[in-house]
């Protein structure tokens, strides 16, 4: 694989391709992590619409300890979107190549940090749940904001609602009979979007199911392959800054 096309993952200088090929791995190890997170503790980690709403019911019914729950959730998510935020606005203040890349080594070594502590605090369940759902939560924030801030907004990777709904508008465009006679005035559906976004859907499910049997059989480990896939995709802008610190030095 050319180093040319890696630095054009996670590197500095952007491209629709290279957005594009990031975005794809990234719904992929989203829908890992969710699916997986879903099996270990019952609960979607970066789901929000989905916390919210279950917190408008704690609060009908007096759950408060369920509702607690919710917030700290939701503050991990908005904590590691805040996070991924900052690491890019200091990347990009120095110059660095690895200015995207920095929030996915943070989640690479938070992935391997689940690894670890996972299979060490199970057996102690009034830690391992909350603890667990609240380092979920602020990967995919972490990840959500990093995508979200690379493509100026236009991709998601950690959630399909919007997705879907993307799908459905361009499917209607195609679907919609243009009966007048002015070319200038016809909808058209655009179709490079349609097949962008049903490939990451599409990879969002096909991550959720290998992260369940991954889970499943493999356990807490399945997270190791996740973070290595993060390091590879990293690697080379990485690289290029620490040389430039060296090249700098002597």
């Amino acid at each position: 694989m050319p180093v040319s096309y890696l630095r054009s993952l996670a590197g500095r200088n952007r491209t629709l391709t290279g957005n594009r090929h990031l975005a794809f791995v990234l719904s992929a190890i989203a829908g890992a992590i969710n699916a997986g997170g879903f099996l270990v503790v019952g609960q979607f980690t970066s789901h929000m619409s989905g916390i919210l709403s279950l917190m408008a019911e704690d609060v009908a019914i007096g759950a408060i300890g369920l509702l607690m729950a919710g917030v700290a959730s939701m503050f991990f998510f908005i904590a590691g979107a805040a996070s991924s935020a900052v690491m890019i606005n200091w990347a990009r203040k120095r110059h660095l190549e690895a200015e995207y890349a920095m929030p996915l080594i943070a989640e690479a070594i938070l992935l391997l940090f689940f690894a670890l502590l996972g299979g060490n605090i199970t057996s102690v369940e009034w830690l391992f749940v909350p603890v667990t759902v609240m380092l979920l939560c602020f990967i995919m924030g972490l990840q959500n904001a990093m995508i979200t801030k690379l493509s100026r907004a236009e991709i998601r990777t950690t959630h399909v609602t919007g997705m879907i709904t993307d799908i459905g508008i361009e499917l209607g465009k195609a679907l919609y009979w243009n009966s007048n006679r002015h070319p200038d005035q016809h909808v058209h559906a655009d179709i490079a979007k349609l097949k962008n976004l049903s490939m990451l859907v599409s990879l969002f499910f096909a991550g959720g199911v290998a992260g369940a049997l991954g889970f499943r059989h493999i356990g807490f480990t399945f997270t190791l392959p996740l973070a290595l896939a993060l390091v590879f995709v990293t690697l080379v802008p990485v690289l290029d800054d620490l040389r430039s610190t060296l090249s700098r030095r002597q």
